[in-house]
């Protein structure tokens, strides 16, 4: 299964706590991040890297669902 990978432009502060949790799936560009595919195989780090999102910018989507960040 892969997971869908989203990043709001209007909320990303550029924190860069995606990127510390994941680098090989996130990367800072400028002022806001970025993941580095849209989809991905399905990666506990990603749901991380959602929860520890200062701004709550990151969701992680299976299909219709969404499963980060985790509440």
């Amino acid at each position: 299964m892969t997971w869908q990978v989203e990043i709001d432009p209007r909320q990303c502060m550029a924190s860069g706590s995606c990127a510390a949790v994941a680098p090989d799936l996130f990367a800072l560009d400028g002022e806001h991040a970025r993941p580095l595919t849209e989809r991905i195989d399905e990666d506990e780090r990603a749901l991380d890297a959602a929860d520890v999102c200062p701004a709550g910018a990151i969701t992680v989507r299976d299909g219709e669902n969404v499963v980060g960040p985790r509440p």
